[in-house]
């Protein structure tokens, strides 16, 4: 199949994901909220893929108890292979918590400062970002800089960018969604620039500062920088509703197994991944727990103190009206009722 035979095929599977998930969306997911309680988490993730997703991983583990490995579905569907608990698995978003991370090693070591514009950092960005003199690194690690988010491009999944240039020069000279820290607006922009900006700082790629300082101090083996890296067999496949192949050649980024996600989030939440007087920076600026999308992949990472249990879940079917997306988190609070009993 081309190229140009790929991308017609994405956007004719947007606009059928749109019609069906506007028919079904209400009814589906009042039947998900209300139906009882299953007595464990395993049936829950059963239940999961009875409601529609191909497949869905689960990583559980509530302190002084074991972990649990959990999944149902496939694997791959076409292969007919069953969901495996150790499959890899496209993290998407959730390795902004990586990046700032390190970000806020490099802050605490002060080779950055929260305080910096990006003008400084990127001085040819200088009118061609508004507010380049005025967007410091703290605005956009939270989320407040106004950058326009290059992946509301329209087409953009159905083509997307490769390089830095091609996904920066979608929003070049576009007007700011707001003045810097006047409000909130969640954008790609601002971290493929503080990846960028990292980049230059350590004169290396910032992965493999994040190899160093958190993936290797954690011990963590299953956790890699982009499809490139691993054996793709590894990898879960990924699927979009209306569209009818497997997206797991598509490369968005960070791999994992839901337990290397896991140990990473209880590490980041106790603070065993920082320094002395990381931790404290880094309560500054960012939260402790994530969710990531990229077509054919859902991802949910968090901590629950109350309950001291980390739940990492990952969900191998997406569509364009995020159904599904609603459908993880009506299963993700249930999973975490179920713990709770």
């Amino acid at each position: 199949m081309t190229k140009k035979q790929t991308t017609l095929l994405i956007r004719i599977a947007l606009l059928v994901g749109t019609v069906i998930s506007l028919f079904f969306v209400p009814w589906l997911l009042v039947k998900a909220w209300i139906l009882p309680l299953p007595d464990t988490v395993q049936e829950q993730l059963d239940e999961a893929v009875q409601h529609g997703f191909e497949g869905v991983i689960a990583y559980v583990h509530q302190g002084g108890n074991p972990p649990q490995y959990l999944a149902s579905g496939w694997h791959d569907r076409e292969a007919k292979t069953p969901a495996r608990p150790d499959a890899l698995f496209k993290i998407a978003s959730i390795s902004k918590l990586y990046d700032v991370v390190a970000v806020t090693k490099l802050v605490h070591s002060g080779q950055l400062s929260l305080e910096k514009t990006l003008a400084d950092y990127l001085p040819d960005l200088d009118g061609k970002i508004e507010y380049a003199d005025r967007i410091t690194l703290r605005h956009m690690v939270q989320h407040r800089s106004g950058i326009p988010n290059f992946t509301d491009a329209p087409g953009f999944w159905a083509a997307p960018t490769g390089t830095y240039e091609e996904s920066l020069a979608l929003i070049a000279n576009m007007p700011a969604q707001f003045e810097p820290g006047e409000d909130y607006a969640y954008c790609n922009t601002n971290y493929l620039l503080l990846n960028k900006i990292m980049d230059d700082a350590l004169g290396y790629d910032n992965y493999q500062f994040i190899q160093k300082e958190i993936l290797d101090r954690l011990q963590l083996k299953n956790t890699y920088s982009s499809l490139q890296a691993v054996n793709a067999d590894d990898v879960m496949s990924g699927y979009h509703v209306g569209y009818p192949e497997d997206l797991k050649g598509n490369d968005h980024g960070m791999h994992a197994t839901a337990e290397d996600v896991g140990i990473f989030l209880r590490a980041l939440n106790e603070g065993s991944v920082f320094d002395a007087g990381e931790q404290a920076i880094y309560a500054s600026i960012y939260e402790y727990e994530h969710g990531g999308w990229v077509p054919g992949y859902q991802s949910f990472a968090a901590y629950h103190q109350d309950l001291d249990a980390v739940v990492v879940v990952f969900y191998s079917t997406t569509d364009s009206r995020l159904y599904y997306w609603n459908l993880s988190e009506i299963i993700n609070s249930r999973i975490v009722k179920i713990l709770s009993r």
